[in-house]
């Protein structure tokens, strides 16, 4: 098979790309994703179709949806920060192109990349993997194969409980990992000390015009790498939980390799530094035996397009 089409699908953007054999990607398309909007995100995905195709001609459609996924790669039978519910997303894609489509889980696909081409290439059998988001994804490689579950939904390592009873979650339980983990809890921190001790959020403050409502991600970032004292707080927060969900997998699973991607990996040890800490610290005398390195991931915000297109290739 030649030239395949990957699209990632998340809380904030429709990503295209199409890739080659050997995962390169050669063209790029994004939409914003309007998520509480079924139609009209659909409406971007074909968007994105369309503007790849009509210069590049593909074998085959992989879709990276933020979601869980029916064992057919079919149907989003839930997504948390989308209002897919039981949505038809392969045959609602299909009947606007000619080529097959397969619709897989968007941390799937993006761990398919990393352990076909990135962070875990030189692994030969295992590696799990966190993607931390708006929301946080999980996915699992046993044996050289994705591990989906009976019935489709396996690797769901953002929704595990970190804290019973704690704050609600889009999938509605609480105490997600997701909600202490992910970039949304990164703000969410940040944005609760520049309300409580404002004096320890002054260069976050000045990015926000001085609205903590008004702090996002990027500042966070761009707060901390120059020092503010609430900013990298709230990294703490998230590289602790993040930490401890690395080490409950170790536990679990003992895969050669843990990965850590998805948007909040371009923070790099920001991330990182704390998350490995908490890693070392949740292990415990566990720390005794080999145990996976943790890796940040390698191909940035196109491995969910990259791990799609080559899932395309494998229907």
């Amino acid at each position: 098979m030649g030239l395949t089409l990957g699209v990632d699908i998340g809380g904030t953007k429709v990503l295209g790309g199409v890739v080659d054999p050997d995962g390169t990607v050669l063209a790029q398309a994004r939409r914003e994703t309007p998520a509480h909007d079924t139609s009209r995100t659909l409406a971007r995905i074909i968007e994105v179709i369309t503007e790849l195709t009509t210069a590049y001609e593909v074998d085959a459609i992989g879709i990276g949806a933020a979601g869980w996924i029916d064992a057919k790669r079919a149907t989003v039978l839930f997504a948390p920060n989308l209002a897919w519910r039981n949505e038809p997303l392969r045959d609602e894609v299909a009947r606007h192109v000619s080529v097959p489509v397969v619709v897989e889980n968007d941390a799937n696909a993006a761990a398919w990349a990393e352990f076909q081409y990135g962070a875990a290439a030189d692994a030969t059998d295992s590696m799990a993997m966190f993607t931390v988001g708006t929301g946080i994804g999980g996915a699992l490689v046993l044996g050289g194969e994705l591990i989906r579950g009976a019935h489709g939904i396996a690797g769901e390592l953002g929704h595990t409980t970190a804290v019973p009873d704690g704050h609600p979650c889009g999938c509605g339980k609480r105490g997600c990992i997701e909600q202490y983990a992910s970039g949304s809890a990164l703000v969410r921190f940040a944005r609760a000390t520049a309300l409580d001790t404002p004096e320890r959020a002054s260069t976050l403050l000045e990015l926000a015009g001085g609205h903590p409502e008004a702090i996002n991600g990027p500042m966070v970032t761009t707060a901390a790498r120059a020092g503010d004292p609430a900013a990298l707080d709230a990294f703490a927060q998230v590289g602790y939980w993040l930490g401890g969900g690395l080490a409950d997998l170790v536990q679990i699973v003992d895969p050669q390799v843990l990965v850590v991607g998805g948007g909040v990996i371009d923070a790099g040890d920001l991330l990182l530094t704390p998350a490995r800490a908490g890693y070392e610290q949740a292990l415990a005398q566990r720390g005794r035996l080999p145990v996976a390195e943790v890796r940040g991931a390698l191909l940035g915000n196109t491995a969910g397009v990259v791990g799609a297109a080559d899932l395309a290739r494998r229907p």
